[in-house]
């Protein structure tokens, strides 16, 4: 009895490594091929075997080898645009980068954000809290409609210089009825590095926040601050 060997190598095709399936492929084939010329020196003459079903299980393994072929050209592609999207990514390194997050960046001694303020805020307040959830910054916010911008150095309430590192940054504001209101928070962070996981490219801020790619707002030139407009 001919094994169906093909069928089996078929499974390799699932996984991302097209030279262990192939590997496996022509493992599968040396095997089919050695019970088949076994069979063919001990058939008997005057009832030779039917060459149709191991013609049919040759077939399936040119089938499936051109699959793995497929597969691993493929992969090459993949790699490529991988490749190309690492190469497109190093311009982002070395500046700064504007995107929505409650992650606060401070870097040297310097960080940056921004809020949106809506219609209808009587009362709004800036928080910044240190990776423990202890509050370390407090100021009122601006309650005029638009966007406002804050440069933190990195002082705390007593006038403390904090160290580098990701704060969060919370900004509150209340209502005439004293309903809270949602308000949107934007930080600038410096770019250290980037790469490409799951095919998404991620940028990795300050060395410790990652944003996907499609998720930067705005790129400044450099990591130097900037005066106000």
């Amino acid at each position: 009895m001919i094994l169906g060997a093909a069928s089996q190598s078929s499974a390799a095709l699932t996984g991302s490594d097209s030279e262990a399936a192939k590997a496996k492929l022509d493992e599968d084939l040396n095997q089919f091929l050695t019970l088949l010329v076994t069979q063919l020196q001990n058939q008997d003459p005057l009832d030779p075997m039917d060459a149709t079903e191991f013609t049919s299980q040759l077939v399936q393994f040119a089938s499936v080898e051109q699959q793995i072929y497929q597969n691993s050209n493929l992969e090459k592609m993949l790699n490529l645009q991988e490749t190309s999207q690492i190469a497109s990514m190093v311009d982002f390194i070395g500046n700064q980068v504007e995107f929505f997050s409650q992650e606060l960046p401070l870097s040297d001694g310097y960080a940056e954000f921004s809020y949106v303020m809506p219609a209808g805020v009587s009362k709004g307040s800036i928080n910044i809290a240190n990776s423990s959830g202890l509050n370390v910054f407090y100021a009122d916010a601006d309650t005029s409609i638009g966007k406002h911008t804050v440069k933190w150095d990195g002082m705390n309430k007593n006038n403390q210089q904090l160290g580098d590192g990701t704060y969060t940054l919370l900004v509150t504001g209340q209502d005439s009825s004293g309903n809270l209101v949602e308000i949107e928070h934007l930080v600038v962070g410096p770019v250290t590095g980037a790469g490409v996981d799951d095919g998404i490219v991620k940028l990795f801020i300050n060395g410790a926040i990652t944003i996907e790619q499609d998720k930067i707002l705005s790129v400044r030139k450099g990591l130097e601050p900037v005066a106000s407009e």
